[in-house]
């Protein structure tokens, strides 16, 4: 099944960095005795862990032994531990898992942006390049700043890079990330960002990499990077421009005829020209403006073909990068991103990656799993909080021993028909059939099961269950326990 070559996509990455361990640890010694807390258990442990406290997280962890290792001994262990394991199995999972995507795209639509974390620490553990003061307070709280590339086809993040937030540098880390991505044979990468990636050097990195970017940029009107051209008289267009960088004033340059001329100050990076030289850099790109409301307009850069992608495309392109704040928003509150279980840097570091890699398992099994329709209008779609929970649980050494099969299609119908149970319980609504009858009598032990969990549903949420939602209930529980003996 599916899963279960997802699972071996991810064991195989922690095996592969665990197996060169010593690569990724302070000292050669480190991590390398047979222990109860070895390396690869370190990373699962680390990608399959929850919101709650550590305690609780290594009990469910090893399987409620009450030998497990303490929060003592796993910090002593994440210290010999580098975030860069975590990254290496965050890129090998993502090669691996690439082998199973059946669909040859031609285009990749990759969707830049950054967001900043928070977490609480102290000097003694953080230095200096990760504090904000608030005020004149010394106190103040420590910050790091995450940049990712997200795969709009996908709904993964396929690349990413974490800066000190006294360091946060968009431009820089869009260019590191353009450099070293995997190129895929037959398929061109379009890099999608907001106005805070629109420089001639992200454009130049982009174009150096053979690929194509689609920048938002200020309107025409401003100062910004299309506010000295030559427009049509007309609110919306979709031009062609030719520029020639230059990063001296020196007359002699010489301009091809049909180029506007740019100069590039000593403030502004540009990493194909150095400043004072007489040396120039060309870029083509096509300037796309387009009315947004009334009396409002959105500009966009890019070097995307129009005869493939005309304006109107274009326009649905841009939009398609809210996306990757829909990611973050997850990866914060649904994943655990804001809730670090440590103080030190290094560690939240090796917690970004983790939850990275758990959040990209999460949505391969999204994107792969089979949704029956039935006789509605509604497209449903699998819960994300849901599966990143039952992802934390599939991913741990002991899902083996597990009763229940939680990635089964059964598991995750009962999952789902609790929740609308809820919301119905809230809602005041009601169910027409009445299955009571036929469900006691045929499956006894699952309509007592059934009755139980409805009266302690009633209990957390205060509200009163329609007595027919025992049935349909007792219903969905047979089936999972159907499906487990066969």
């Amino acid at each position: 099944m599916f899963h279960q070559k997802i699972k071996q996509c991810f064991s195989h990455s922690v095996h592969l960095v665990s197996s060169v361990i010593s690569e990724f640890t302070y000292s050669d010694t480190d991590l390398t005795r047979n222990r109860k807390f070895p390396a690869d258990k370190l990373i699962t442990f680390l990608v399959s862990q929850g919101s709650s406290s550590t305690k609780n997280e290594l009990l469910d962890f090893f399987d409620m032994d009450p030998q497990s290792p303490t929060a003592s001994a796993l910090n002593q262990q994440r210290a010999k531990l580098s975030p860069d394991a975590l990254e290496a199995v965050f890129r090998h999972f993502n090669h691996f898992a690439s082998f199973y995507d059946q669909k040859k795209l031609r285009y990749r639509f990759l969707a830049a942006d950054g967001s900043t974390f928070t977490f609480f620490s102290k000097p003694a553990f953080a230095p200096e390049e990760y504090h904000v003061s608030e005020g004149h307070s010394i106190k103040g709280f420590y910050s790091m700043h995450l940049n990712a590339f997200y795969d709009l086809q996908k709904h993964t993040y396929s690349d990413a890079l974490i800066q000190p937030i006294h360091q946060k540098d968009e431009f820089s880390a869009f260019c590191e990330m353009v450099d070293r991505h995997d190129l895929l044979t037959g398929t061109k990468d379009v890099f999608i960002g907001d106005r805070g990636y629109c420089s001639y050097n992200n454009m130049a990195h982009v174009k150096e990499k053979g690929q194509y970017f689609l920048f938002r940029t200020k309107d025409i009107h401003s100062k910004g990077l299309v506010g000295n051209f030559e427009f049509p008289d007309a609110d919306s267009f979709d031009i062609q421009v030719n520029v020639t960088l230059v990063r001296s004033h020196k007359k002699k340059i010489s301009i091809k005829e049909g180029y506007y001329k740019r100069f590039v100050d000593a403030a502004a990076s540009f990493d194909y020209v150095a400043y004072g030289s007489l040396d120039t850099y060309d870029l083509s790109f096509r300037i796309v403006r387009f009315p947004i409301s009334d009396d409002s307009y959105e500009c966009i850069v890019t070097n995307l073909p129009s005869d493939e992608f005309p304006s109107e495309q274009i326009k649905l392109l841009y939009y398609a990068r809210w996306a990757i704040e829909g990611s973050f928003r997850k990866l914060k509150y649904t994943v655990g991103l804001s809730n670090f279980h440590a103080y030190k840097p290094e560690y939240i570091k090796q917690e970004i990656w983790a939850k990275l890699i758990a959040y990209n398992i999460t949505e391969t099994l999204i994107n792969h799993a089979i949704i029956e329709k039935g006789n509605t209008k509604y497209e449903y779609k699998v819960n994300f909080s849901m599966a990143a929970h039952i992802c934390r649980v599939f991913l741990r050494p002991n899902t083996e021993k597990d009763s229940i099969d939680v990635m089964s299609l059964s598991y995750n119908r009962l999952m789902n028909h609790v929740r609308y149970m809820a919301a119905r319980a809230i809602r005041g609504e009601k169910l027409k059939l009445d299955m009571n009858d036929y469900m006691s009598i045929k499956f006894p032990d699952e309509f007592r099961m059934a009755s139980t969990v409805c009266g302690r549903l009633e209990k957390y949420l205060k509200k009163p269950l329609d007595p027919v939602e025992i049935g349909y209930l007792a219903m969905h529980i047979q089936r999972v326990s159907a499906e487990q003996e066969t």
